[in-house]
């Protein structure tokens, strides 16, 4: 079968030898995708979008076709004024609110949601998107929990207070997340990695400890991979791909304190082609992978497509980098479908 590129709505590229090693496996099956901003220092400032654009397009393998999308990071103290002017301007698309120490390089995150109401009340009346990580990070809150207590305790009266912003759940993991947002407004999504529909949290503990699973939000429960799964398959317009791709070096996942982060951009859309075909619902696909996130951040869908082929293959265990391997989601696994040009 043929669908139009992917676009993929939650990506890190990290910066330097990283991106450069990492952007080819994104370019190669989709047409763009919605780029995280938390680098170190973060992208909380146009100049910084911009020149992040540049490096990336300056990365893409020749004859790429890829169009990079920008997010600001917001901080507690960031000029909602700076963020609005960047969105009017195509510098960046949305914004990204991590709470604090909520994951990777989060460190400079919002600290309470109330202090960027400003921010959150102009981008409202602009009709920019807010892109959250919906996590609290309470430690009297179970890590399981997390993203449900979120949506209760800080999501709901965020959208309270701003009765008109748009709003994504982002790497939704729960079942909890899935009804909040099918069950609710119009004006919130979410996105869905391959890897929360492909595992739940066995995966972290077959056989051993399995530090390449760890991922924030951390895998959940199967009945909330089921909710996903069921989600991502209904052919919903407000639920689409964001891969959440996140590389980190095998050292620094295999230590005492390993990092956060599942890289599956080689292998995340034969992944979820595989899934919807299990499940008898390819005639959804393209409008998860390829459609809905588009329509949802005003963006026109690919004129170009991508092939999807019934054959078993193995993806590589791992890719080099200047600075060492990086673990491949499902690497060594055979998959039941592959992309092609």
């Amino acid at each position: 079968m043929r669908i139009r590129r992917p676009f993929d709505a939650h990506l890190h590229l990290r910066d330097g030898g990283m991106l450069r090693a990492v952007l080819p496996s994104t370019a190669s099956h989709c047409a763009g995708a919605l780029v995280m901003p938390n680098l170190v220092p973060p992208v909380t400032t146009r100049a910084s979008a911009q020149a992040y654009r540049a490096r990336i397009l300056e990365a893409l393998p020749p004859g790429a076709s890829f169009e990079p999308q920008l997010t600001a990071y917001l901080t507690d103290g960031i000029d909602p004024d700076e963020v609005v002017a960047g969105f009017e301007a195509g510098d960046w698309l949305a914004a990204k609110l991590y709470p604090a120490h909520a994951t990777t390089n989060s460190a400079h995150g919002v600290t309470d949601v109330r202090r960027i109401d400003p921010v959150l009340a102009a981008m409202a009346e602009a009709g920019m998107t807010l892109c959250v990580h919906g996590e609290v990070t309470r430690p009297d809150v179970d890590i399981f929990d997390r993203e449900a207590a979120f949506l209760d305790e800080i999501l709901a009266p965020m959208l309270q207070r701003h009765p008109t912003l748009r709003v994504v759940v982002e790497h939704a993991t729960t079942k909890a997340a899935a009804d909040f947002v099918l069950q609710g407004e119009e004006r919130v999504a979410m996105s869905i990695t391959a890897h929360h529909l492909w595992w739940n949290r066995n995966a972290l503990f077959q056989g051993g400890l399995r530090p390449h699973a760890y991922c924030l939000p951390v895998l959940k429960r199967e009945r909330d991979r089921e909710a996903l799964v069921a989600a991502a398959t209904s052919g919903h317009p407000r639920v689409f791909f964001g891969s959440d791709s996140a590389p980190h070096l095998v050292h620094r996942k295999e230590t005492d304190c390993g990092c956060a982060g599942v890289f599956s951009a080689p292998t995340a859309v034969p992944a979820v082609a595989a899934l919807f075909a299990a499940h008898g619902a390819l005639d959804r696909l393209e409008g998860f992978l390829s459609l809905h996130g588009p329509a949802w951040y005003g963006l026109a869908p690919s004129d170009e497509t991508l092939g999807l082929d019934a054959v078993p293959w193995s993806p590589d265990v791992q890719i080099d980098t200047v600075e060492g391997p990086v673990r491949i989601f499902l690497g060594g696994d055979e998959l039941a479908w592959r992309a092609a040009p």
